[in-house]
């Protein structure tokens, strides 16, 4: 990793409250494991065309507010984003509409790339 791209996830991660936030190497485990987890990505198609993550549904933020309703609130839920900002946002909004098991994935689909499978393409 660049100290460009050290410096970006520092920020960003610094900024959000850790509690709600899940690493991208601990969504690894969990997959590996089997887990029943429903990724949502929330950012927009042009960007989903870039790269995605397998099995994930799209709802994007923009979108969010009024298909919320789609999700189960019990089911565990890891947002995701370009950098994890966006889902950093949407991971609050659920959790103010009683989600009760949603995270974000810190650093978004580019700490995934970066950290856990470097396969995933990255923006250009």
């Amino acid at each position: 990793m660049t100290y460009h791209e050290i410096m970006l996830f520092n920020m960003f991660q610094s900024q959000s409250d850790p509690a709600l936030n899940i690493s991208p190497e601990d969504m690894k485990a969990k997959l590996d494991r089997g887990e029943k987890i429903v990724l949502l990505d929330v950012r927009e198609p042009w960007e989903v065309a870039i790269n995605r993550l397998n099995d994930a549904l799209t709802i994007p933020m923009g979108e969010l507010g009024q298909r919320y309703t789609e999700l189960n609130p019990d089911a565990e839920i890891i947002v995701y984003c370009h950098m994890g900002v966006r889902s950093l946002k949407a991971t609050r909004f659920l959790k103010d509409r009683q989600f009760k098991n949603v995270k974000n994935l810190a650093g978004g689909i580019e700490a995934w790339s970066l950290k856990v499978d470097p396969k995933v393409p990255r923006y250009r």
